[in-house]
């Protein structure tokens, strides 16, 4: 390791130790890129800055950022969420573990429009959580059918965090959200399994919806079901197909969400501007705090990258006596631990970046990377010290002890890892949709080739520039 590997490493370490003792992410990655890049490389490193800070400004896809969080916040106040709940709630009434069904499919599909873990969890909690007590349904289990289903939202698209990570591992986001279907909902499924088979062996965890709380006819319930699904219909449509078709950009795919999201409020009459304001203050908040750590990691990490640290740990761990799949596990793992004191900006924004050149020397797919890290990053909301869904369900159903919650949550996080070890063993189940896309373009692109007329010589001579002599 030369002088400079060494500077980059101390300032790595510098950093973890500055962030675990509780100081604030943003400014003590761009402080310290700024010191130690400025003892490594001198005056140049604030031309570094300044180079990176404008050519990540210049990437098209953190445009969809505000958008899509203002769409999720416009669609909370619209009520989406209470009108799913109500409907699936009446559907799946006389089932055992009803509500676990409730709480999951509709976390699923209200990931699908809004994709807001604090706000999806909270919700829930305040819906589902007096309905569980009253009914007698176990606290761990609903705590932890509450917080998983809740988190769902940052893996199935639209999701915020897949637009940051696509330009991070320099893949497409169109691939990324195709390949994150797979995923998002077996992992769905795996829960919704898991639930209903508990109940199935021991009822008492979560018996069927009392009767006297159940619809006395069925078809108050189908059209409920149908109403509350034409939105999200309306909203995926408009956000995901037209991107994955190739119609817009993410960017501009957002802004129709976010537009498709006021006038569904307007259309149940939720819509207000002290609400529009609120949820523009709120969009403006998440966005500067995530697009800041962009920048303040994107300087960071071309520093210790200037410092050639960053290629030394990715020959250490290429050089590691593992086959290519134990690497995958040891990055894998990595980021599971790291999930646990970070949150998900931090990891995608300062240590993503790390390891993706090893991925990439493995001759590993990178979109199937991208969406096995997003599995993963779910962990960033479930496991404890920060755990953020833990004090979000605790601030709404402040009946239930912070331990079972806790508890709850590690039951679902098996799960999740399980759903982990399998996209890793079968990679089809995140790649078939990218793949199945990306045949269809190339079959498109051949189609426009053949019919297009071969010009002749005759058509080529008479396009020839010609040339009058004055």
């Amino acid at each position: 390791m030369t002088g400079l590997e060494l500077l980059g490493a101390i300032m790595l370490l510098v950093m973890l130790v500055a962030i675990f003792i509780g100081l604030p992410i943003s400014f003590t990655l761009l402080f310290l890129a700024l010191i130690f890049g400025y003892f490594g490389l001198g005056v140049r490193v604030f031309n570094l800055a300044y180079l990176q800070t404008i050519g990540l400004m210049k990437q098209d896809e953190f445009v969809a950022v505000p958008m899509f969080i203002l769409m999720g916040y416009i669609c909370d106040q619209a009520g989406l969420m209470e009108r799913l709940f109500k409907a699936f709630r009446d559907l799946f009434a006389p089932v055992n573990g009803a509500l676990y069904v409730v709480v999951i499919v509709t976390a699923t599909l209200f990931g699908i429009a809004a994709g807001t873990v604090g706000a999806t969890v909270a919700l829930l909690g305040i819906m589902a959580g007096p309905m569980m007590i009253k009914a007698g349904y176990d606290v761990r289990m609903s705590a932890g059918a509450i917080a998983a289903g809740g988190t769902l939202g940052i893996l199935i698209p639209p999701s915020v965090m897949l637009v940051v990570m696509a330009p991070v591992l320099d893949i497409g986001i169109i691939d990324l959200y195709a390949a994150a279907f797979g995923p998002g909902f077996l992992l769905s499924g795996m829960y919704i399994l898991y639930t209903l088979v508990r109940c199935y062996w021991n009822p008492k965890l979560g018996p069927p919806v009392p009767k006297e709380d159940r619809p006395e006819s069925l078809k108050p319930v189908l059209w409920e079901c149908l109403v509350g699904l034409v939105p999200v219909t309306v909203l995926t449509i408009m956000t995901l197909g037209v991107i994955l078709v190739g119609l817009t950009t993410a960017a501009e795919a957002a802004a129709l969400g976010a537009l498709g999201a006021i006038i569904l409020a307007i259309g149940y009459g939720k819509f207000t501007w002290k609400g529009l304001l609120d949820a523009s203050y709120n969009t403006l908040a998440t966005t500067s705090m995530v697009l800041f750590l962009a920048v303040a990691s994107n300087v960071f990490g071309a520093v210790f990258a200037w410092l050639g640290t960053a290629n030394w740990i990715t020959n250490m761990l290429l050089a590691a006596p593992l086959p290519a799949w134990g690497t995958m596990s040891l990055l894998l793992a990595i980021i599971f631990l790291l999930g646990w004191p970070f949150e998900w900006p931090a990891i995608v924004l300062i240590f993503l970046p790390l390891m993706a050149p090893v991925a990439k020397g493995l001759n590993y797919d990178m979109v199937w990377f991208g969406c096995l890290v997003a599995v993963v990053l779910q962990t960033a909301f479930l496991s404890p010290p920060v755990a953020m869904s833990a004090y979000y369900l605790k601030q709404v159903v402040r009946e239930w002890n912070l331990r079972l919650i806790y508890r709850g949550m590690a039951d679902f996080m098996v799960i999740q890892c399980i759903c982990v070890v399998l996209v890793l063993a079968f990679p089809s189940i995140a790649m078939w949709f990218p793949n199945w896309l990306d045949a269809r373009r190339k079959a498109e692109r051949e189609a426009q080739r053949i019919e297009q007329p071969v010009p002749t010589k005759a058509a080529l001579a008479d396009d020839r520039p010609k040339f009058v002599v004055r």
